[in-house]
This record gives structure tokens, sequence and C-alpha cells, in this order.
């Protein structure tokens, strides 16, 4: 897949995923959300770019953290996320939230001119994450601080049999090295490869619930990076792809519904 063809499958598959992103993933991908946002340590009056921002989760509790004084960016490559996060900040009368469709690898901002870079749960669906990362490192002010987190390994990811069981059935890569960045220090490596200083790790295992089939199979397929391609499924191809995906998480199944193992990465570092 070219990098042009990988932005477009993002940008429309995460226009499909959006309305129903918050339903699937809210609770779930809240405590890497919230070992992010400590790790950024966010103070009063700070300017903040939250990168690949989706529906807003790290978005309004950061405009909370840096107040009136304050300004937040947010900025995604999808323009129905962008919305979604502009929706939440006017309806919480944070004025001083401004939500954008942007390019991650190339940021439509004045250099060093933000405190704290945030990339939550983004950097491994950009074409060129060295390129993404490096434009953080630009738009922060010296000492400024940048915060990214990924999905970790694939191998503490339960439900990563996703892909496959979709590649199968359009004959594309949804999500090229999907879990590459989550991968040893690969992350780290990275943020420092883009010029970035005293760089720390945290990794945190988590399950992921969903209580029946209905929520497990919404969120693997309507709610997440695969939304498009799904889209395209007819009847016969759906219930197929359901099945297989219960098959791969049957493992997970409880009496009280699924818990799916999951890892994320969180790597922080300062711009010197």
């Amino acid at each position: 897949m070219t990098p042009e063809l990988q932005r477009r499958v993002q940008r429309y598959g995460w226009d499909r995923a959006s309305d129903h992103y918050e339903q699937y993933w809210r609770e779930q991908l809240a405590p890497a959300q919230r070992l992010a946002l400590e790790a950024a340590n966010l103070h009063r009056g700070d300017n903040v770019i939250d990168v690949a921002c989706g529906t807003g989760l790290v978005t309004l509790p950061a405009a909370d953290a840096v107040g009136p004084d304050g300004f937040v960016l947010a900025t995604d490559i999808s323009g129905r996320m962008v919305e979604h996060t502009q929706g939440g900040a006017d309806a919480a009368d944070f004025s001083w939230v401004y939500a954008q469709r942007m390019d991650a690898e190339s940021l439509t901002v004045n250099d060093a001119d933000f405190d704290v870079a945030m990339c939550v749960l983004g950097l491994m669906y950009v074409p060129d994450p060295y390129a993404a990362a490096s434009e953080m490192l630009r738009a922060l002010k010296p000492g400024g601080r940048a915060v990214n987190a990924v999905w970790g390994a694939r191998k503490n990811c339960g439900w990563a049999e996703i892909f496959p069981i979709v590649d199968a059935r359009v004959n594309t890569d949804v999500c090229p090295l999907f879990f590459q960045l989550g991968t040893g220090d690969s992350l780290a490596r990275t943020m420092r490869n883009a010029g970035f200083q005293d760089v720390e790790e945290r990794r945190i295992n988590v399950d992921l619930y969903y209580p029946d089939e209905a929520s497990a199979i919404g969120a693997a397929f309507a709610g997440g990076p695969v939304a498009l391609a799904y889209a395209k499924f007819d009847d016969e191809t759906r219930e197929s792809a359901h099945d297989e995906y219960l098959q791969s998480i049957e493992p997970f199944r409880r009496a009280d519904g699924y818990h799916i193992p999951g890892e994320f990465v969180v790597v922080s570092g300062i711009r010197p």
C-alpha cells in the first residue's frame, strides 16, 4: 500500500468509524489515555497540540487541565473525528479548544508554538511515524514535552486477528505494520531518532471488556480501523467474518462476557 493510499484509507475509514468509536472504545482505551495524560504533566496555561485526536477523549481532559488561559489544538486526518471533537469542546464551553483536519506528518503549525504535544493511539496508523514524531518535535518549544501512546506487541493483543480476517476478504493491507511501534523499544527509538531526549517508556496490560458478542463484533468491525473495508462487505461476508473473529477471541470469553487482553505502550520525551 502506498503512503497516499494508506492516508486515504485512514481518513475515510475513521470517518466511517466516528459515530461508533466512543460506544465501543471509550472505556477500553481509558487506561492508556489516563497514563498518557499523566505523562504529559499538563499545567494551567499550557498550549497543547493533540495529534490524531479522534473524538476528543484526550482533547477534552487536556483542555480541562490547561484551563482558559491555555489552548488546545486538536488535529485528525478524519474530518468527522474533528467535528466530533469540536462539538464536544463546544458543548463543554471550552472556547480555548480548536479542532482542525490535519495530517500528522505535515502539521500546519508554526515552529515552537506548543508546550506539550500528544498523540494517543494514533501514531501506528501513520505511514511514516518518524516524520510525525519529527513534526511534534518541531511544534514544541525548547523544553516542551511530547507523549505518544500505541498498542503494544501483537502477541499481547487478543483482538489482533481482526486484521488478517479482514485482509483475507478485501485483499488489501488495512493497517500495515500496525504492531511494529509497540514491539520492543521501537516507539522509544523512533522518538530518540526524531530528536527527543529524556525518553521514558511505560507498558500496561489491560482487559478489554465486552459484555456480549454484538459489542465485541461492533468494536472490532464498525468502531475501529477496519470500518472502511467492513462497509464493503455483503451480508454473507460479514457473517463469515464475524464467525471467524468470534472464534479467535473464544479463549477470552467468560461467564459475564469477553475479557480480551490488550497492551499499551506510552513513551514521553523532551525537546532539547
